[in-house]
């Protein structure tokens, strides 16, 4: 059995998690930081050395849907995101599925948790995505056992 890999793609940032071998724990790994949202290509190299580097089996990448299910502009820029994900795994010559995910409220639950850990605002910045990918890798699991 091999890993999980989450992403919580945002426009400056994404967020990664990784699963432990037998798919039962999601624990943050890094954020990936961008000068610029249409930059995207040191962002897909890293993601791509990580899932080589971890034997993933499955990318799961947050989707960002309304509320009210629809898909809003971050949902249509995460699917092309995808898109660009897969056709760069396809080159390096990786076999791993891309699965969206519902994402919504994870940023969120992830900003509750490092404020209940008293960590201050000023620095929750710099955890904040990588703890959202994990539950959004939790999440996922949670679903598919």
């Amino acid at each position: 059995m091999g890993r999980l890999l989450g992403l919580d793609y945002g426009s400056k940032t994404t967020g990664v998690a990784l699963t432990d071998p037998l798919q039962m724990i999601a624990s943050p790994l890094e954020t990936i930081k961008r000068e610029k949202e249409g930059k995207l290509r040191p962002t897909l190299r890293r993601i791509t050395e990580l899932a080589a580097a971890n034997e993933v089996e499955r990318i799961v990448l947050g989707y960002p849907l309304n509320m009210d299910d629809s898909r809003g502009e971050r949902a249509q820029k995460t699917e092309e995101f995808k898109a660009l994900l897969e056709r760069r795994l396809e080159a390096e010559g990786l076999e791993i599925p891309v699965t969206l995910w519902d994402e919504r409220l994870s940023t969120v639950d992830a900003d509750a948790v490092l404020e209940e850990a008293e960590v201050a605002a000023s620095e929750r910045k710099q955890y904040i995505d990588k703890i959202a990918a994990a539950f959004i890798l939790e999440d996922y699991m949670k679903n598919h056992r």
